[in-house]
């Protein structure tokens, strides 16, 4: 009888100690959140009549790498700082955080820099670290550069916790990892992906979700330092992920969500009138979405852009949409990147290799062009199987630059990340 009655003790104990967690953790004060902050107007010399400007750039170099999950931000001065991670293949032991700096003058993206890796979250969190994914990047209004990514340290994504770094100098040093407790079972199955949200007090709304015992979306509320305030519930049940959240005015704001169910294969869309603290029940919108990431951005004349892949499956056309606040006039803008069969069928190898080689090209810039031979020949074991080779474009983050300039970031076929900037001039001809 008494291993039944030690498992019983356990059992209660176990129960008993879980409900006054949770009893803890729901009896926290409730919050009025500050209203969210306030993009300074472009400068006049951006909206002025200027030429229309769209270009590309890989921002990764490294070619034996499986890279995904990328984020950029604007630093002063016009440049940029993105990150992705990066390894041997999703969720494999190596993978690590990645970064490069973009010089506005050169144009150019700079050599790649770790900024994360298993063993340096180990470290700083003391926690043990199988693996890592989704970093995202921002620059907060007092100029704090802010990382946040996430971990795993045992099972698949559902069991993930995110971490955060900060730095003060724009990204030259970094403090150590540490990991945001956010909720009350074990501090598992919170993932982030899209950009934070800054509210006008400082504090920092970060949209989240959920893969364990359910798929749903959540806004985490942090204090300007980073500490978690509170979260709330965007949506319910199994079939929405990945929230990005476009503020429309000190209150208002949109989310859009991945949809990840069986019924219409459409974009999610849920929307708040308190900046943040409570969101309406997700419905869906005009665009496909084959359970695939995206993301938006909000425009100067308060539409908005989406970068999706619109298709009911499959990833092989990424397309750029704009519209209106409503959400109720979508139009194609145009089309990313996209392979060049309608269906996104395989290619043999020689002809998958010729039409990717003149992508390369056309996006590589003056650093990277000398790698075009040795890309090509690592095609073989990168992107193509034995039942051919296809192209994949996903995975889109968005941030727009106070200089007035929009820079989208995706993974490109999984071997490069690409960068596509545009201006108001483009998007007006577009439009």
């Amino acid at each position: 009888m008494r291993p039944f009655s030690f498992r019983l003790t356990f059992t209660l104990g176990s129960v008993l100690l879980a409900c006054i967690f949770v009893a803890a953790w729901r009896s926290h004060p409730e919050h009025v959140l500050s209203g969210f902050a306030q993009a300074e107007p472009t400068p006049a010399a951006a909206t002025e009549k200027t030429a229309a400007l769209y270009t590309s750039r890989f921002v990764s170099s490294r070619l034996d790498d499986f890279v995904h999950s990328s984020s950029v931000t604007s630093l002063p001065g016009g440049n940029l700082m993105a990150v992705w991670f990066a390894g041997s293949r999703e969720g494999a032991a190596d993978v690590q955080v990645r970064a490069s700096h973009y010089d506005a003058r050169s144009g150019e993206w700079g050599a790649e820099q770790v900024l994360a890796t298993r063993e340096s979250t180990r470290d700083g969190t003391r926690r043990f670290i199988r693996k890592l994914g989704n970093p995202v990047i921002a620059l907060a209004p007092d100029n704090r550069l802010w990382l946040f990514y996430v971990s795993v340290s045992v099972g698949g994504w559902a069991g993930s916790a995110i971490n955060a770094m900060v730095s003060d100098d724009l990204g030259r040093n970094w403090s150590a990892p540490r990991q945001l407790v956010t909720s009350p079972f074990f501090n598992i199955s919170t993932l982030v992906r899209a950009a934070p949200v800054f509210h006008a007090d400082g504090s920092i709304g970060l949209p989240i979700y959920h893969e364990f015992l359910g798929k749903f979306a959540e806004y985490l509320y942090l204090s300007a330092d980073g500490a978690v305030i509170d979260k709330f519930r965007i949506s319910r049940g199994t079939h929405a992920l990945q929230p990005t959240i476009v503020p429309q005015d000190e209150r208002r704001a949109v989310a859009m969500l991945r949809y990840a169910g069986n019924t219409h294969h459409r974009v999610l869309a849920s929307r708040t009138e308190d900046a943040g603290q409570t969101w309406s029940e997700p419905y869906p919108l005009e665009p496909a979405n084959p359970n695939s990431s995206l993301a938006a951005v909000g425009t100067a004349d308060d539409g908005l852009l989406v970068a999706l892949n619109d298709l009911r499956d499959g990833r092989f056309r990424l397309s750029l949409y704009g519209t209106n606040a409503g959400l109720d006039d979508w139009r194609n803008l145009v089309e990313l990147d996209q392979s060049p069969d309608p269906l996104g069928k395989a290619f043999e190898p020689e002809a998958f290799k010729a039409i990717i080689g003149e992508g390369f090209r056309a996006s590589s810039g003056t650093r990277r062009l000398p790698l075009e031979q040795r890309f090509l020949s690592n095609l073989d074991y990168r992107v193509c199987k034995p039942s051919g080779c296809e192209f994949e474009y996903e995975y889109p983050y968005f941030s727009r630059g106070p200089d007035g300039l929009y820079h989208l970031v995706y993974s490109w076929n999984n071997t490069f990340i690409k960068h596509v900037s545009f201006n108001e001039a483009w998007l007006a001809e577009r439009l």
